[in-house]
């Protein structure tokens, strides 16, 4: 799809989902590395990141609906999530990243086609058992982590970035489902059309801005201390 038929509501999504998502890294790299006490893993921030992750696999769903390209967008995904992966592990040895936010969209797009000739009202259904599923993995403890794409893992996993598939597909069927609703006419729900739009320009590029970020963030930590 070219840019000037892109539908601008969803690049606006993922610009804000770029937006929280530099947010929550920037405090977490100033709580990891400068000891700057700023709580991430409860409270508001908290809740910043979890919501940049649920307006990614939300708009991943429905452009599944809209894209032809499902198999090569996978692929790529899961190709770049594996890079992510080799050069943490390398860059900051014991800095785990399994099945995280690139490995797990690019995983859900490839299985999209298993599920894509579903009506709305059973992917919806569909998508709340396997969010519901999700409670019950807690109480289950694996003896290896062979299984944790689905969400099943030992007591000693452990992943900076994890999103198996129970319970985050069900989310992402969501999305599917709202595609299929929203979108039949593969063009934008609103008449308009803003000229300019920061967000909509961040959405365009979110996996380039995504795979940057990071590394942006720490040069700039690093100059200012």
């Amino acid at each position: 799809m070219k840019f000037s038929n892109r539908i601008w509501e969803l690049d606006s999504l993922r610009g804000l989902a770029i937006l929280l998502m530099v947010m929550f890294h920037l405090i977490f790299d100033l709580n990891a590395f400068y000891q700057i006490p700023i709580p991430y893993e409860q409270g508001p921030i908290y809740y910043v990141g979890k919501a940049a992750a649920v307006l990614f696999i939300f708009v991943a769903g429905v452009s599944c609906t809209l894209s032809r390209n499902n198999v090569k967008r996978g692929i790529k995904l899961v190709l770049w999530g594996m890079v992510i992966t080799l050069v943490t592990s390398i860059v900051v040895p014991g800095s785990n990243i399994i099945f995280g936010i690139l490995h797990f969209l690019g995983v859900s797009i490839l299985l999209y086609p298993l599920f894509k000739k579903l009506n709305p009202m059973s992917m919806l259904l569909l998508g709340t058992i396997i969010i519901l599923s999700g409670t019950l993995l807690d109480h289950i403890s694996m003896s290896n982590n062979w299984l944790a794409p689905l969400g099943l893992v030992a007591k000693s996993f452990f992943s900076l970035d994890y999103y198996p598939l129970i319970p985050w597909f069900g989310l992402f069927l969501y999305g599917v489902a709202g595609g299929q609703m929203l979108y039949r006419e593969k063009k934008s729900l609103f008449h308009f059309r803003p000229k300019r739009s920061l967000l909509s320009t961040l959405g365009q590029h979110s996996l380039f801005i995504y795979l940057i970020h990071q590394p942006v963030i720490l040069l700039f930590l690093y100059l200012f201390f």
